[in-house]
């Protein structure tokens, strides 16, 4: 291959500043998914929904990413348009689902605004705010879940041979910060539960969805400028994407298993968090504010330490290791929320540092196992795999709650236990594919291990 001479991806500033641009979508979109999860109560109130109704809004979010593999065609999409075009299409995806989402949720919307007649005018058995909100995270999960994959891709692009594990770590904390605006913030923007509409949280929501969208624009500044400041073109076979190469890494097990892991470590993590303000308020007595801010743990505690996690395996490696840990971490928090009374604190901050240590080690590990000319379809396909458990965990749970607590009394606590238990099952299934990842890395010699960090 020619070599390039210095480019921008050389100069620290430019390639954090990238980064950070970039990442901005990150937060705001992670702080959208969240929004719901500590005004549930609210949401259910103001629009009569019950709790399998709150899940398929949950999972709607994965919809298109499971049955027509939109991120793994987004992936695709963008080994062959690059990150700018395809960025520009997917971004403006999950604004229009942001403002749908947002916009049903709201009292204008409930009151005959516009758009409610015709919601009103098919499927009847669901209520147009259903109905409007399903359609939004469905267009929503559409755009982000692509758009992490631009993400991915862009910060290999810059960090590959460099602090690579560090910067996908700085990015996976955006969107943590992104998960403890929602949590805190959520609730001080919505009145007490039935005592008002949640506009105002909703609003917030597009607001910094559009402010994100000003500073990917910016971001594109920086990635034309990187490939200006390419001194000579690289044209190589091995820079061109091939599909048919991308169908022989179903033989590589190490991006199996790294699938695999990802499907279970994710469903076990994110439907929890929709869930555990409302766990909190059922099973410890806690009020919204309260549940909100005791959950921001465990995104507070991925945002300490996956950068932490991040800079270990870009100097010390060990990445299959790390993996492993945090997916024991994960079956001990879940079992003991699941099983014990014993403050929440303890099993939060548990899965707060599982949450840092199995992304921090993953997503860097596959730009070791998969050239880089096809990450943009592998990271696509491992999004849209993930998406299966994202799209019918929250479902599922809904439907253990109300089947287990069909018999409640009008306020009487809600039971979680068995499905709490659920999440650790995922959790099982996934140290099982750690393992085995790490004793395929032994064979092939793929470097999970090693530092990341070349230079």
């Amino acid at each position: 291959m020619n070599t390039i001479k210095q480019t921008l991806r050389d100069s620290a500033v430019a390639r954090w500043a990238a980064v950070i641009l970039i990442s901005i979508m990150m937060f705001s979109s992670y702080c959208f998914y969240d929004i719901f999860a500590a005004i549930k109560p609210n949401l259910q109130a103001q629009t009569g929904m019950d709790n399998t109704d709150y899940g398929f809004i949950v999972g709607a979010y994965s919809f298109t990413n499971v049955f027509l593999a939109m991120a793994f065609i987004g992936g695709i999409i963008l080994d062959r348009w690059g990150i700018r075009k395809s960025g520009s299409v997917f971004i403006t995806f999950l604004f229009i689902g942001t403002f749908l989402t947002a916009y049903g949720a709201t009292g204008t919307f409930s009151n005959g605004g516009f758009g409610y007649e015709f919601f009103s005018s098919f499927l009847k058995q669901y209520s147009p705010e259903l109905k409007i909100m399903v359609l939004g995270r469905l267009l929503f999960g559409l755009g982000a879940e692509t758009f992490y994959v631009i993400i991915d891709k862009a910060i290999a692009k810059w960090f590959k041979g460099k602090e690579l594990a560090l910067a996908f770590a700085i990015s996976l904390g955006f969107g943590r910060l992104g998960t403890v605006m929602a949590l805190m913030l959520s609730t001080r923007l919505v009145p007490d539960v039935g005592m008002g509409p949640i506009d105002n949280a909703m609003w917030f929501g597009i607001v910094i969805t559009f402010v994100a969208v000003i500073c990917f624009l910016g971001y594109l500044i920086y990635d034309v400028k990187l490939d200006k400041s390419k001194t000579e073109k690289v044209i190589d076979e091995e820079e061109k994407f091939n599909f048919k190469e991308f169908v022989g890494q179903f033989s590589n097990k190490s991006f199996i298993y790294t699938t695999l892991l990802c499907i279970m470590f994710y469903a076990a993590v994110f439907p929890f968090i929709n869930f555990a303000p409302d766990l909190l308020q059922n099973k410890f007595g806690m009020n919204p504010k309260a549940s909100g801010d005791w959950v921001t743990i465990l995104p507070l505690g991925t945002l300490i330490f996956t950068p932490i996690f991040g800079w270990f395996c870009d100097n010390k490696g060990k990445s299959a290791t790390l993996m492993i840990m945090g997916s024991l971490l994960l079956i001990v928090s879940h079992l003991t929320f699941s099983l014990t009374n014993l403050t929440p604190i303890i099993p939060l901050f548990m899965l707060g540092i599982a949450f840092a240590l199995v992304p921090a080690a993953m997503w860097p590990a596959v730009a070791r196992i998969i050239p880089g000319h096809l990450l943009g379809t592998a990271y696509g396909f491992m999004f849209t795999v993930q998406n299966l458990g994202l799209l019918g965990v929250p479902i599922l749970i809904g439907k253990i709650l109300d089947i287990v607590n069909k018999n409640n009394q009008s306020g009487e606590p809600l039971d979680y236990t068995l499905a709490i238990l659920l999440l650790s099952v995922l959790g099982i299934l996934g140290i099982v594919f750690a393992i085995l990842l790490k004793k395929d890395d032994k064979k092939h010699a793929h470097g999970l291990e090693l530092p990341n960090k070349t230079k």
